[in-house]
């Protein structure tokens, strides 16, 4: 069975939410019992939410047209997509 590298990315992230949200909630109450109930419930919330937001990121950028820019760029290309949707912006007229 082979992992996925988005799998795997999820899992390091969960990890490292982990460390630095108990991190932080002990620093501010000084109390470990609090810090490991803020620091377990709060990054499995935000890592359930990071998966769905990856999946929906990757739907959304697999689903948009590939148009290539003239640099190579794809944040230009990604521009250029969203004004072919809307009409470009006005351009100024060549001398």
């Amino acid at each position: 069975m082979r992992v996925s590298p988005a799998f795997i990315k999820v899992c390091t992230y969960c990890v490292m939410h982990f460390v630095v949200a108990i991190g932080v909630a002990y620093a501010l109450t000084r109390d470990w019992r609090i810090a490991l109930a803020v620091g377990i419930v709060e990054p499995l919330v935000q890592t359930v939410a990071f998966a769905v937001h990856e999946r929906l990121w990757e739907r959304r950028s697999s689903a948009a047209p590939k148009v290539a820019a003239p640099c190579g760029h794809k944040a230009i290309a990604g521009v250029m997509m969203s004004w072919s949707r809307k009409g470009a912006p006005a351009q100024p007229a060549p001398k």
